[in-house]
C-alpha cells in the first residue's frame, strides 16, 4: 500500500519528468521507517563514539555513506567521495566532507546545480548520565544525514533529476561549519553554477500542534515554502517565530553556501526547541527517534526535491 500511496503521490504533485521518464521510476525505493532506522542506528551506534570530526568513529561513518552512495549509483563529485577539510586543525586529525553527485538528465539544466546537505558529524562526548558518555546524536544530526542518503537513493536508482545534484555530507559542523565553509568556498572557486542549497536539520521528532511539517530557517528571505508546498500539496514547510530568535539560519550548514552564491540556501527542520530535550547530550539515541515520521517526511520531499529539480526555470529566489 505504502509503495501505491507514493506512487500516485509523484504523479498528482506534478513532477517535470518525462512520462517515459515515469514509467521508468523505481519506486521500490521509497522510504520505509526500518530503512531509516538501519542508517540511524549505525551513525548513533556507540561503536562510532560520538562521531566527532577527526576521530575513528566518524571515518566509519564516512566509509558507511560511501558505501551508500556507491550502491546507489551516486558518483563522487570530486576524485573520491572525501572532501578533505584544508580548515580544520591537523591536530584534531583529518576531516572531511563525503560529497556525491548525479548529473542531471537535461542537456541544458544538467548545467544548474542543487545541492542537498546535512551534517554527518557530532560533538563526541557529553556530560555523563551514568556510565554514559557517548554523544550519539541521533537528531543532531543522524536523522538530516539519512534523510539526504535516502534521497541519493531515490535520484541515483531513477536518474528523473534534470538538473544536477550535489549530494553533501559535511563533517565539522559543530566546530562552526568548517566542513560547509570549506566546500561553499571550493565550488565558489570552480564557479559552480548553484542554483538553491536545501540543508536537512534534526528532523527525527515531529512538531506538536503546527499547521506545517517542518519550518524553514530564513523563512522571509525567499520564496522557499511557498514553493515546497505547492508540490507538497501540504504545508510541508513553514514559519517558527524562534527559528528567527535564535538566528538558525545563520547557524547551521546552509549559511556559507548564502554567503558564497547569494543564492536560496535555506535549512528544512522539525526541533522546535520543546520537544526534543537531548541537545548535544549523550540522550541523542537511536530509541528517541520517531521513525514512522521520519520515513513519512522524507517520502514527502522526494516529489518536491524532484519538482524543483526539473522545473524549466529557477523558481526559488531571495526576497
Amino acid at each position: 500500500m505504502r509503495k501505491i500511496l507514493y506512487f500516485l503521490a509523484i504523479i498528482m504533485l506534478g513532477s517535470c519528468t518525462t512520462q517515459a521518464q515515469q514509467n521508468s521510476v523505481d519506486h521500490s525505493v521509497a522510504v520505509t521507517p526500518k530503512s531509516v532506522e538501519k542508517i540511524v542506528s549505525f551513525l548513533a551506534s556507540d561503536d562510532l563514539q560520538g562521531r566527532m570530526s577527526g576521530s575513528e568513529g566518524i571515518a566509519e561513518a564516512a566509509t558507511f555513506i560511501e558505501n551508500s552512495f556507491k550502491s546507489s549509483g551516486v558518483k563522487p563529485y570530486f576524485l573520491s567521495y572525501r572532501d578533505t577539510l584544508t580548515n580544520f586543525d591537523a591536530k584534531k586529525g583529518v576531516a572531511y566532507n563525503v560529497v556525491g553527485y548525479i548529473e542531471g538528465n537535461d542537456p541544458v539544466l544538467k548545467n544548474e546545480f542543487i545541492i542537498l546537505g546535512a551534517h554527518y558529524d557530532h560533538i563526541g562526548k557529553a556530560k555523563a548520565n551514568g556510565d554514559d558518555v557517548i554523544a550519539n546524536g541521533a537528531n543532531d544530526n543522524a536523522s538530516g544525514t539519512s534523510a539526504v542518503m535516502e534521497f541519493a537513493r531515490y535520484f541515483g536508482k531513477n536518474k528523473t533529476n534534470k538538473r544536477s545534484i550535489i549530494f553533501a555530507l559535511f563533517s565539522a559542523e559543530e566546530m562552526g561549519l568548517l566542513g560547509s565553509k570549506h566546500l561553499a568556498t571550493k565550488l565558489k572557486e570552480e564557479s559552480l553554477n548553484l542554483y538553491t542549497m536545501l540543508n536537512f536539520e534534526m528532523i527525527g521528532i515531529p512538531m506538536k500542534d503546527k499547521d506545517y511539517l517542518t519550518y524553514v530557517t530564513g523563512f522571509n528571505e525567499s520564496n522557499l515554502a511557498e514553493v515546497s508546498n505547492k508540490y507538497a500539496g501540504e504545508n510541508i514547510a513553514g514559519f517558527l517565530p524562534k527559528a528567527g530568535e535564535f538566528r538558525l539560519f545563520m547557524r547551521s550548514d546552509n549559511y556559507p553556501f548564502h554567503q558564497e552564491f547569494n543564492v536560496p540556501s535555506q535549512t528544512y527542520s522539525t526541533f522546535d526547541f520543546t520537544n526534543f530535550a537531548h541537545y548535544h547530550q549523550v540522550g541523542d539515541e537511536t530509541e528517541a527517534m520517531d521513525f514512522d515520521h521520519m520515513a513519512s517526511l522524507i517520502n514527502k520531499f522526494v516529489p518536491v526535491l524532484e519538482s524543483i529539480a526539473n522545473a524549466k526555470t529557477k523558481e526559488i529566489k531571495y526576497n
